[in-house]
């Protein structure tokens, strides 16, 4: 049934097209909703793995954290894989079957001695090191060696590529294989323990360690029998290493012109068997030159058959339906296309592939730019952009451009520096870049599984590789995306080896770039992956640096993560901080506060924000500069700080009220005579403390200063004073009131501390008589007896209208004149002053 076309019947039995009961109606499509709408954000892949005793979260946004694992949650141990697990892990992991007519299965020629002699060597349990050059079939002779080799270990034959992989890599490659671990990843001691009871035969192709690395992987599984591929180039194993060494050499001219006859599918001309003559000496025999070597004898089969065969069609691509077919020329009227030069032989790569496809050409381009890695044939579509353009993966392998490496292919050996040379290098800055970004993209997709990302780390790298450091615009940052979205990828699909190189890569991208964030988060994954694999000092170092530039860019949930990490790696190696270190960034300043007997402006050069360094000593941030020198006053400290500015506030606060009462009086007097002065006496405001014993404030001590000076402090604070005055009732304000900040003489004011401001008034000294007398006269009787007045002799002062003295326990304006002018003397003849 179309579902696009309901039938009749389904309407008329009531069912409803959402699958629901009869009866009942489809919920309204919402227009606001999610297929309308803006989508709603991916959930970002939060994934937590083990490594060792530790527990690794994977956050792609802040960063991996790491802990260590909490009691009664550890990781399962290890269980062996079946056969059937073994098989099914074996087939993921190899390479995937290129679309296409199936490929002729070329024999394995001239090898039968090198074969026997390796199997008898791995029956005795002995390790193998094979060495040949790139193309001598060391590939197929590993092949038809691991078949002959499969009953012989109890773990069966583990293959393995070494093309960058380190020895670490290849003992978890090794561990992954033989055993089942869901998301652990074990440290160097449990996959050492693990790894020793594996027997098996370890076929490792196109190795790339040697010396003292290989050393370490012999030594550490002593019941395994390896069998190494490598070059002439790659340095060998010790002498404890006890390598057998097997040479490969090429092959003989009659093995040779049969493998091309097997390629051609036909028996050769003379002419052909002299050409494929002079190939063998200059090749010396390379397999791979003759199953190249055939594909342009192919080639040129059918460009006699049809001269157009690869000018406008090829036979992966569709022909127009009005297109007539190709004819096809007799035998014997079959044209003569002459046969490749000999150089054209020895280096077939650019001939063959001008006879490919548009999308084949394309592919190799790709490949050129990744230096050799060639996408998977899923990738080719988006890269190309030809959705047919996964058949050129069959085209390329056809010719024998293509050689396996694990699980994808790779570029034949010398077809990379054959093609780099006709041109297929000129825009591979930017085919990396158009890499970058489909990979950058494909690996963030929900639907790719870590494993997957795995898989395609090789090409990854390479496209990393290219980008970093190169001068084109925006290449740099297409490697921080790149990095940044396949990194946590790599991480949780237990690719360690990529997630370093890619970390490394995207490190060095994002400080030229200048993204600091970026940055930090590269040198914060580095250091969780030292940690995790058992490298504290690299760890540490990676921590504080990306601490450090979290903190200047005050990404708080960064540093958090970071100082985590910092603390697990110190309490690893021992490294404890001192007791009440306060953690780096997290400083709390000491302010240091004025308080009572402190001079003005604070201790002299006392820092105002300390912080502890790790030997605990004060270190200055910012100190203010020094303040005053301590004035002092008979051997008492004047008050300061803040308490000095309220007692200057309060001063000028009560002589603006003196003065408001005596405008006040003025304008509300009336026009009547004006009293003599002499009935204007001024009562003196008792003090609210009965036991006030101190000295009147018109008798100085000695040592003060003289009545003149108004800023500073000339009034010493005596304890028991009042802390009230009130002002005198007189018709005419005193002189000595307004230099002493309006108080009544006779009381004691605490807040006067002789610290006026600068700009206050001071008054000429010169009492001014009062034009109109006071309403009412001061009916307040004193609380107490007024204090007895000194009987310092007075100095005479020059007025308009002399009055004489008042009557004994009254106050008069002469009379703090007197007092005013005693210190003078008294302050003349003391020394200390």
């Amino acid at each position: 049934m179309d579902p696009t076309h309901r039938a009749p019947e389904e309407h008329e039995q009531g069912h409803d097209r959402s699958g629901g009961e009869p009866g009942h109606r489809r919920p309204s499509r919402d227009s606001g909703g999610a297929d309308f709408g803006p989508q709603t954000p991916q959930q970002v892949r939060v994934v937590q793995l083990t490594a060792g005793d530790l527990l690794l979260t994977v956050n792609p946004v802040d960063g991996s954290e790491v802990e260590a694992c909490p009691p009664g949650s550890g990781p399962d141990a290890p269980v062996r894989r079946t056969p059937a697990e073994r098989a099914d892990h074996e087939r993921a992991g190899a390479p995937p079957v290129p679309p296409g007519p199936p490929a002729t299965q070329l024999p394995l020629l001239e090898r039968q001695e090198e074969r026997e002699r390796l199997v008898r060597l791995l029956a005795r349990g002995r390790s193998v090191r094979l060495t040949g050059q790139a193309g001598s079939g060391r590939t197929a002779l590993l092949d038809a060696v691991a078949a002959d080799c499969a009953d012989l270990a109890p773990d069966g034959v583990v293959r393995l590529n070494g093309r960058g992989r380190t020895g670490a890599d290849l003992l978890h490659a090794l561990f992954d294989t033989v055993y089942k671990a869901q998301s652990h990843r074990p440290d160097r001691d449990e996959l050492l323990a693990l790894v020793r009871g594996i027997g098996a035969v370890v076929v490792v192709d196109d190795l790339e360690i040697g010396g003292a690395a290989l050393d370490e992987l012999l030594a550490a599984t002593p019941e395994c029998a390896f069998l190494l591929a490598t070059i002439p180039e790659v340095t060998t194993a010790g002498v404890d290493a006890h390598l057998e060494e097997v040479l490969l050499a090429g092959l003989g001219r009659s093995a040779s012109l049969a493998l091309l006859e097997k390629v051609v599918e036909r028996p050769l001309t003379e002419d052909e068997r002299n050409w494929a003559g002079d190939l063998w000496f200059e090749s010396e025999g390379l397999p791979l030159r003759f199953v190249q070597a055939g594909s342009l004898l192919v080639q040129r089969d059918r460009l006699r058959a049809d001269p157009e065969a690869f000018d406008e069609y090829d036979y992966f691509e569709p022909r127009a339906d009005d297109a007539p077919p190709a004819p096809v020329a007799p035998a014997a009227e079959a044209l003569d296309v002459p046969l490749p030069s000999l150089g054209e032989g020895a280096a077939p790569a650019v001939l063959l592939a001008s006879r490919l496809s548009e999308a084949a050409r394309a592919t190799l381009r790709f490949a050129v730019a990744l230096g050799g890695e060639v996408p998977h044939q899923a990738h080719l579509p988006a890269l190309v952009g030809d959705t047919h353009a996964d058949a050129a993966l069959g085209e390329l392998a056809g010719c024998g451009l293509l050689s396996p490496a694990g699980p994808r292919y790779r570029l034949a050996a010398g077809v990379l520096a054959q093609l780099a040379a006709a041109g297929y290098e000129d825009d591979a800055a930017a085919h990396a870049r158009t890499a970058a970004q489909h990979y950058a993209w494909w690996t963030s997709h929900p639907s790719v599984t870590p494993r997957r990302a795995v898989t395609e780390a090789d090409a990854i790298v390479a496209s990393l590789a290219r980008l970093v450091p190169g001068d084109e615009v925006g290449a740099a940052s297409a490697a921080v995306l790149l990095a940044r979205s396949a990194s946590p990828a790599f991480a949780a699909g237990l690719g360690w080896g990529a997630w370093e190189r890619a970390l490394r890569v995207g490190q060095e991208a994002a400080r030229i770039t200048g993204e600091v964030a970026e940055e930090a988060y590269f040198h914060h994954e580095l250091g969780v992956l030292a940690l995790c694999t058992g490298n504290p000092d690299r760890a540490r170092t990676e921590l504080e640096t990306s601490i450090g530039m979290r903190g200047a860019l005050a990404d708080k949930s960064g540093a958090v993560a970071g100082r985590r990490a910092l603390a697990l790696v110190a309490d690893r190696s021992g490294d404890f901080p001192p007791l009440g270190r306060t953690p780096s960034g997290d400083e709390v300043p000491v302010i240091r506060q004025d308080g009572p007997g402190t001079p003005p402006g604070g201790l002299p050069g006392a820092p105002l924000l300390v912080r502890h360094t790790a030997e605990e000593q004060p270190t200055v941030v910012s100190s203010l500069p020094p303040g005053p020198a301590p004035r002092r006053n008979g051997g008492r400290a004047v008050l300061g700080g803040a308490r000095r500015n309220l007692a200057a506030a309060g001063a000028g606060a009560l002589l603006i009220a003196v003065l408001g009462t005596v405008v006040t009086l003025g304008v509300t007097s009336g026009d009547g005579d004006v009293p003599d002065s002499r009935n204007v006496t001024t009562e003196q405001t008792a003090t609210e403390d009965a036991t006030d014993d101190g000295p009147p404030a018109d008798e100085p001590d000695d040592g003060s200063a003289p009545a003149g000076e108004t800023t500073g402090g000339e009034t010493p604070e005596t304890p028991g004073t009042s802390e009230s005055a009130s002002p005198s009732t007189s018709g005419s304000p005193s002189p000595s009131a307004s230099s002493t900040g309006g108080t009544t003489p006779g009381t004691d004011d605490p807040t006067d501390d002789g610290s006026s401001s600068p700009g206050e008034p001071t008054p000429s000294g010169k009492p001014t008589k009062p034009t109109t007398p006071p309403t009412t006269p001061p009916t307040t009787p004193p609380t107490t007896p007024p204090t007895e007045t000194p009987t310092t002799p007075p100095t005479e002062t020059p007025t308009d209208d002399p009055e004489p003295p008042p009557a004994e326990g009254s106050s008069s304006a002469s009379g703090p004149v007197e007092s005013a002018s005693a210190p003078e003397s008294d302050a003349a003849a003391d020394p200390a002053v």
